[in-house]
């Protein structure tokens, strides 16, 4: 008798409707609904696997069983991640890379950002007094886009912030948009890959020397396993995932100064109590939406939990069901940034907003201790430096929209230094 169970089935052809009507909820209810943290569906004219929890996280990022190669679709590909980009590559090809991405980020190479964006976050309140009122996503974005260029080497002139800043948001804007929306991402795409690559050959041709230990810098002169040079497209590719993952980071300030409005208490513990600030971004990260879910393929045939996974199947992983699953977490439901005075900060599986398992050896993005940084940075401001009012507005966010922001982009006014 044969140890395999038939993975639960979500009958019909195909379901990438449901799943663009639904959104961050997909699979988090079908997992409810088929009492089960895998399932098999049909999703972009294949079959796909869906799972979510902390073993499910584990395994997805177990290198052995999973490959990322061919798994993200084309119109994301087209938009979010370009081409030939780490997120794209197993196995040794995919650590030299990422070690590459791993030395900009430094004890050292993060402070930088830090006071680069303290000092974006200064010059931007200076010019907001006199607006009355500003829209914080779209702010936010601007800060986050000269902080990115200043962090990584590429020169940005005043009069080009504007169309740099709409180019790198519409990358993560853009990917589950149809019609225009996902056009302007495409488009967005190649004008950034040629502003970025045209860069990268000044570079490479001595016509520009960017700081040492820049994005810039390092990624233009980074060589493969063969040691060739990068081609010029694969290192724009490379840099603009340096550049676009901050200019995102705006997701999350949004969402800060949210948690700020709704749980008022929490100014107070993080004036009073050292360390707090800690567990509040991380509670932010966790209890907000970011992006719902992450693609692999399976490597080779195994079994887990008696169910078959067979070789080059479209599997996907819920990172924000496992962010509020009832296993992991106690009333997942509630914003309560003391459950991590319980929990140490490496939670590889558990707490994946930006993927989960280790950042040198596996796809846990490495930039996430610089979203911590940005988000201290924007709470510090909001709490500490500067006096504000929140209007009257529509605060509300959806969990169909991908990725989600609250709906008036929270509109800020009576800006004063405190």
């Amino acid at each position: 008798m044969s140890d395999v169970n038939q993975m639960p089935r979500e009958e019909g052809l195909d379901h990438s409707v449901s799943l663009m009507r639904e959104g961050y909820l997909y699979i988090p209810n079908r997992r409810r609904s088929f009492q089960s943290d895998v399932f098999e569906t049909h999703l972009l004219g294949q079959k796909a696997i869906c799972m979510g929890g902390k073993e499910a996280a584990e395994l997805f990022y177990d290198n052995s069983k999973f490959k990322r190669g061919g798994a993200a679709p084309k119109r994301v590909r087209q938009t979010l991640f370009g081409e030939k980009g780490v997120q794209t590559l197993d196995g040794k090809a995919h650590f030299h890379r990422k070690a590459m991405f791993m030395s900009l980020m430094s004890e050292e190479g993060i402070q930088r950002f830090v006071e680069i964006n303290r000092n974006e976050w200064e010059k931007a309140v200076e010019s907001w007094a006199a607006k009355g009122e500003i829209v914080l996503y779209e702010e936010a974005k601007k800060i986050l886009c000269k902080t990115a260029c200043r962090w990584a080497g590429v020169p940005l002139s005043d009069k080009e912030l504007d169309k740099r800043t709409d180019e790198l948001s519409s990358l993560f804007e853009s990917p589950a948009s149809i019609g225009p929306e996902h056009w302007k991402g495409r488009n967005s795409r190649n004008q950034a890959e040629k502003w970025i690559g045209g860069l990268v050959e000044q570079v490479r041709e001595g016509k520009f020397l960017p700081e040492s230990q820049t994005a810039l810098q390092v990624i233009s002169g980074h060589k493969d396993l063969e040691g060739k040079l990068l081609d010029t497209e694969t290192a724009a590719v490379e840099i603009i995932n340096i550049l676009r993952p901050i200019a995102a980071i705006a997701i999350y300030i949004n969402f800060t100064a949210l948690a700020l409005h709704q749980f008022p208490e929490q100014k107070e513990k993080l004036s009073s109590e050292d360390g707090y600030m800690q567990l509040f971004v991380q509670e932010v990260r966790r209890y907000y939406p970011f992006f719902p879910f992450a693609a692999a393929r399976v490597k080779k045939d195994f079994t887990w939990r008696n169910y078959t996974f067979e070789k080059n199947t479209l599997t996907l992983l819920d990172l924000y069901g496992t962010n509020h699953d009832s296993k992991l977490w106690d009333n997942p439901d509630v914003f309560n940034p003391d459950r991590f005075k319980e929990k140490p900060d490496a939670l590889k599986y558990s707490l994946i907003p930006q993927g989960g398992g280790g950042y040198y050896e596996g796809h846990r993005c490495p930039g996430e201790w610089i979203t911590m940084e940005a988000m201290k940075v924007c709470a510090d401001f909001l709490i500490h430096r500067i006096d504000y009012e929140i209007p009257e507005q529509d605060l509300s966010y959806s969990l169909v929209s991908m990725p989600s922001i609250p709906k008036s982009e929270i509109k800020i006014e009576r800006i004063t230094w405190k």
